[in-house]
């Protein structure tokens, strides 16, 4: 990189924190981005800790933690429906890892020199293992539950015969595509917000370098962060919302199979 610029895609760069790790071909090395997952796995347990005290009279942290399990609750109930119950602890799970680790992402470290923050969902890997994971327990669902009638779900209802070898097809890619959908948006996502403030940024430097007008040109692009800033985090709740919604409603059909 050289001076007075800045790459947006080096954010992005996973690299190992101590001594590169190689077991049987594997790299196991603790990288910035494990570590930022361990940072989000820690929040989430202090948090959650909170509502575990089943105080007679609440306190804030407890009422908090309350609201949060009450508001996957009732996801999981309005969209799976009947039983939906037992899955809330994993949409809860999901639900509340996707936002702090997108809410983490964007916290502004940059600004004390050496630190800065790492998104670990503006990385297809991460997204990626989190829909098949979903993908694979609402699959697990299913033919637990009910068998090879599972693959009734590729029939719709009340289409005539002669259209189900086009029908069939298509309702099975579109069931196949789920994950890949899931992964991708959330990963689109926060990826390009993280590249749009990176940019703006190297505007702000590149307009104090030059002078002149160069600094109406640093203030104007410091202003759009801000408001991106705004927006990335309306972003993050967002994407973890639709996430853990659409896995609700794959799972609906799994157990219900309509």
């Amino acid at each position: 990189m050289s001076a007075g610029k800045i790459d947006p895609m080096e954010q992005f760069h996973v690299a190992p924190l101590v001594r590169p790790i190689h077991i049987g071909g594997f790299d196991l090395s603790f990288t910035n981005s494990a570590l930022f997952m361990v940072v989000v796995g820690v929040l989430l347990a202090v948090l959650v800790s909170g509502g575990l005290k089943r105080q007679l009279i609440p306190g804030r942290w407890q009422v908090l933690v309350e609201m949060m399990v009450t508001f996957i609750d009732d996801m999981a109930r309005v969209n799976i429906g009947k039983g939906g119950k037992k899955y809330a602890p994993y949409i809860f799970s999901l639900f509340f890892f996707i936002l702090f680790s997108n809410l983490v992402g964007v916290l502004p470290l940059a600004i004390v020199p050496g630190l800065h923050t790492f998104a670990v969902t503006s990385h297809i890997t991460v997204t990626a293992v989190l829909a098949f994971f979903s993908f694979g327990i609402v699959m697990f669902v299913g033919l637990a539950k009910h068998g090879l009638k599972f693959f009734s779900l590729f029939v719709p209802h009340g289409a005539p015969g002669w259209l189900m070898p086009v029908i069939i097809p298509v309702e099975l890619v579109s069931f196949l595509v789920r994950p890949f959908s899931l992964g991708l948006r959330l990963f689109v996502a926060m990826t390009a917000g993280h590249i749009l403030l990176e940019v703006f940024a190297s505007f702000v430097v590149q307009g104090l370098n030059a002078g002149g007008i160069g600094y109406g040109v640093s203030i104007l692009s410091f202003v759009m962060i801000v408001g991106v800033s705004a927006l990335e985090l309306l972003v993050c709740a967002i994407q973890a919302y639709v996430f853990a919604l659409l896995t609700s409603l794959y799972l609906h059909d799994a157990v219900h199979l309509h």
